[in-house]
């Protein structure tokens, strides 16, 4: 059996953004139910209820261990049940969270050979010693054993697949806007299973080409990239100067958005996952969300678990 936990639900910036004074985030900080906090986008799998991996170390991961008990030490005075950390990409939502875990507890650490480039290249992730925080490369297409540092088992596996993407904001500088978007930009999907229980884990997505379609058609379980409605939300909103394309994101909407593209693959639960704050299916109440439920999808919200 896997058990899933979400650590959280949003974009980068969380929900509400820090800086932004929205009719949406000014319900969040209110404490509207309707308009639910969110933080930003990771999750937890164990096999056992023991032994968790966390997918994406996002800025905010040392309150999400403090808001989620079964992260929490229980063991010796100096310990976590966080025996490994898996990044799909190489932004700072996936990776600035790996300077919370600094403290000398030991995991393993596996990442895109790309991302683990980043890291190596910039020394203050040095303060993760790399004998008590192996890093390990993930290679596409084959099932990788995610391990203990001792080398014991987890009792996860993953398949990690390339998915387009954009290389990271802080890379852009120099870089020729066409290359911007790059299928090989080093932006992973996953394949998570133990035993017969599995599911696949995309939350940063620029596109559906059919080689991604494949490895998600007919998944029981789908955390899918929901980052924004419509392309030009940002924009519209007076938010920002970007589109989601620009950004490296297939929006929701449209004859070419996720939900048109995803509904025929036969796909068990599509839970839509790195939610932006200008996203009204944050809403529970607004029409976007109502459609987004009415065709069967569902959104992440920060605490939802589900055992498969």
């Amino acid at each position: 059996m896997l058990t899933v936990r979400v650590l959280g639900a949003a974009a980068g910036g969380g929900f509400p953004q820090w800086n932004a004074n929205s009719a949406a985030c000014r319900r969040a900080r209110s404490g509207d139910p309707a308009a639910p906090p969110a933080t930003q986008a990771s999750i937890a799998v164990s096999a056992n209820g023991r032994d968790w991996v966390v997918v994406n170390a996002s800025p905010d991961l040392r309150a999400q261990i403090e808001a989620s008990p079964p992260l929490q030490p229980r063991g010796d005075l100096r310990s976590s049940p966080i025996v490994s950390v898996v990044l799909t990409n190489g932004d700072i939502d996936a990776l600035a969270g790996l300077l919370h875990l600094r403290e000398g507890t030991p995991f393993s650490l596996y990442a895109e050979p790309r991302v683990l480039s980043i890291l190596a290249e910039n020394p203050v992730f040095n303060v993760l010693e790399r004998d008590i925080v192996p890093r390990r490369p993930l290679a596409a297409g084959i099932w990788e054993p995610l391990l203990k540092v001792n080398e014991d088992p987890t009792g996860v596996e993953v398949r990690a697949f390339p998915v387009p993407g954009k290389i990271p904001l802080y890379l852009e500088d120099g870089v020729d806007e066409a290359s911007l978007l790059d299928a090989d930009a080093g932006t992973l999907g996953l394949e998570i299973r133990s035993g017969d229980s599995r599911f696949v884990y995309v939350a940063n997505c620029a596109a559906l080409p059919p080689e991604v379609t494949e490895e998600i058609a007919a998944a029981p379980l789908l955390f899918f990239d929901g980052t924004l409605f419509t392309d030009d939300e940002m924009i519209r909103q007076g938010a920002g100067r970007k589109t989601g394309r620009r950004m490296g994101h297939m929006s929701l909407d449209g004859p070419e958005g996720s939900m048109a593209k995803l509904l025929p693959l036969g796909i068990g639960r599509t839970v839509f996952i790195h939610i932006n704050n200008t996203n009204p299916i944050l809403l529970r109440d607004s029409p976007e969300r109502r459609r987004v439920e009415a065709a069967g999808f569902e959104v992440a919200f920060d605490g939802m678990e589900v055992r498969l």
